[in-house]
């Protein structure tokens, strides 16, 4: 497949890049920054780009098979940035006329399974409390999605770690995995690519964890 990568230079990102390498997809990995972006390969194509203009992504996506997006608020204080930047991708990706985007969300976007305990629930709650503008972010941005003509996925994971891909995790379409409270990096990249050949998917968020 043909593929666009933004926010390729974040952890989840470089994760999207180096594992559609390895899968033999053709990538095309939109930075701000091309020197911080480690991966390298035959098939990678780095386009150094703003995305606060959507003409100017345009041909980053035009000819492409799906777009993954990795973009989102690394601290609080970046609270609104997924849902202003993916705006712009979803303008570029429809003058374009390409319809598969997977993004990634967070788990507290989804909702509370049945077999969470007390424990569970209170950290849960906590999290959302202490990360309210993050979380309001995400929000808005599924719904942009939501309203778009992509066929989107939203991918969301508990808490995120920088641990090796280990492909071993549960996915709930539609739901979120109970007592999911970790996920790596690497496989939360991997849940995404494989969101993009499951048709169970598209319009839905897809809880994953450990």
């Amino acid at each position: 497949m043909r593929l666009t990568v933004f926010g390729a230079t974040g952890g989840v990102g470089r994760q999207l890049v180096r594992q559609a390498l390895d899968a033999g997809h053709q990538v095309t990995a939109v930075v701000r920054d091309p020197a911080r972006l480690p991966v390298t390969g035959g098939d990678l194509e780095v386009v150094r780009a703003g995305l606060a203009d959507a003409a100017a992504l345009r041909p980053a996506v035009a000819g492409r098979d799906a777009v993954l997006s990795g973009l989102g608020a690394r601290t609080r204080k970046d609270a609104g940035v997924a849902a202003r930047l993916t705006r712009t991708v979803l303008e570029a990706m429809a003058a374009e006329g390409v319809r598969r985007l997977v993004v990634v969300s967070a788990a507290p976007l989804g909702p509370v399974p049945e077999g969470d305990g007390p424990l569970d629930r209170g950290v849960r709650a906590l999290v959302s409390a202490v990360l309210r503008d993050v979380y309001a972010d995400l929000r808005e941005m599924e719904a942009a999605l939501a309203r778009s003509g992509t066929d989107w996925t939203a991918v969301r994971p508990p808490r995120l770690q920088d641990k090796p891909l280990t492909g071993r995790y549960r996915t709930v379409v539609g739901g979120t995995p109970a007592k999911g409270r970790f996920l790596s990096r690497a496989d939360t990249a991997h849940a995404m690519l494989a969101a993009l050949d499951d048709p169970r998917t598209v319009g839905r968020g897809v809880g994953v964890a450990y």
